[in-house]
């Protein structure tokens, strides 16, 4: 295959979109069909089953914060396309793991090649920052959580409805979906990062903790890389405790936790794949950031004090409408930083959130675990979420103080 760099070829970012929709469409489809999978392989009980599932995500987390600097600089030295298609190829097994898994145990092996593979979203990210300029960029980080939103309506759709036909076929779809995608890119990819940007591998730099130590060289981003940190921790009250809130305190079945499921997808893809791309060019990336954490922090407190199931819904809008924050502030970030040293910045940034994804499940299921405990005095379900909206304030206010930093300093 050439190493021609075609970088604005309408394939490059379909291919890159679907990449991380299918990355999506795996956790997606774990959403609504953990708990049963867990209560069926374990033979435990659904509280026993909540706790397995904050220790698999952080196995995820954890390989996935070990491998993304490494795949981030390997990327920079080799080109975005052969680490993208390594990493396709991961998933594909990863999935026929979880397929196929005949206790708990070898679930954990399946997140572990998945944290390792799920590394790809580091590359897949300095891949758009590559064929991106300008207000471009930021809305190209839009397609992520148009990606992210369409994986979630065909994930949580598959594990919802086909997972109450077979719980094993969702993840058997999930694996020849990626397969295909590898073969797909294999013949259209082009290579996005010019043999004259990229710089030797360097085992030092690739290193998880280096990677972020790193980051200390650009100044100007700190108090946007602390944003980008405490929105990701107060994210795990939706993502990893949203299913178990809804049986506890609505009683919902798995349907209807499918069907929220699938409105927050169609949602995240007309904000972030749609209105996203009108907003910032209107009204700059500033605006949008704090406008976005506003929103993620007033959607979660009212979840957290949601008297009727129908009333999530509602709620759900003013949370997903934070979406509009993630790809500016991201974009925002990119921007202050050399084109040869994006698979680092993007590794970094992926360590960053692998280390929240260890950090909030086990916070937010404990908490959980803690307020829906019957010998705890307080019954408060919602007190992750409310958590997460205090998480989501004081982003803002780090974000806002950043941006008069940086007003000062031009």
């Amino acid at each position: 295959m050439s190493e021609a760099v075609h970088p604005k070829r309408p394939a490059a970012l379909g291919f890159i979109f679907v990449t991380i929709f299918i990355d999506t469409l795996g956790l997606g489809i774990i959403i609504p069909v953990l708990p049963k999978l867990l209560e069926q392989l374990g033979h435990i009980n659904v509280s026993t089953a909540t706790q397995y599932s904050g220790y698999l995500t952080f196995t995820y987390a954890t390989m996935q914060f070990i491998f993304s600097s490494v795949l981030g600089n390997l990327s920079d030295r080799f080109g975005r396309r052969p680490v993208l298609l390594f990493s396709l190829l991961g998933f594909g097994i990863d999935y026929l793991f979880m397929a196929f898994a005949p206790t708990v145990a070898w679930l954990f092996i399946g997140r572990t090649i998945a944290g390792i593979t799920g590394a790809s979203n580091t590359t897949a990210t300095a891949y758009i920052a590559d064929v991106s300029t300008g207000d471009k960029r930021a809305a190209n980080f839009g397609l992520v959580g148009a990606a992210t939103g369409l994986g979630f309506i065909m994930g949580i759709g598959l594990g919802g409805y086909i997972g109450a036909l077979g719980i094993r076929i969702p993840f058997m779809a999930a694996a020849g979906l990626a397969l295909l995608n590898a073969v797909y890119g294999f013949f259209v990819l082009p290579e996005s990062l010019p043999v004259e940007n990229r710089r030797s591998f360097n085992w030092k730099r690739a290193n998880p903790l280096g990677s972020l130590k790193r980051l200390s060289l650009f100044p100007a981003i700190g108090g946007l890389v602390s944003a980008f940190t405490l929105v990701y921790i107060a994210q795990k009250a939706v993502e990893s405790v949203l299913p178990f809130f809804l049986v506890e305190k609505f009683k919902w079945s798995l349907s209807s936790i499918s069907s929220l499921g699938i409105f927050i997808g169609v949602l995240l893809i007309g904000i972030q794949g749609f209105l996203i791309r009108w907003l910032i060019p209107k009204f700059g990336q500033e605006k949008n950031i704090v406008a976005g954490l506003l929103f993620y922090a007033t959607g979660l407190a009212l979840i957290a004090f949601a008297s009727h199931g129908w009333l999530m819904y509602i709620y759900m809008i003013f949370y997903c409408l934070g979406g509009i924050s993630g790809p500016a502030l991201q974009g925002m970030i990119t921007s202050q930083v050399p084109a040869n040293e994006q698979g680092e910045l993007q590794g970094a940034l992926t360590s960053l959130t692998s280390i929240t994804t260890i950090i909030g499940p086990l916070l937010m299921t404990s908490i959980f675990a803690h307020f829906t405990n019957p010998k705890t005095h307080l019954q408060f379900p919602g007190a992750p979420y409310l958590l997460g909206a205090l998480l989501m304030l004081i982003s803002t206010f780090i974000a806002i103080s950043n941006f008069k930093k940086g007003h000062r300093a031009s």
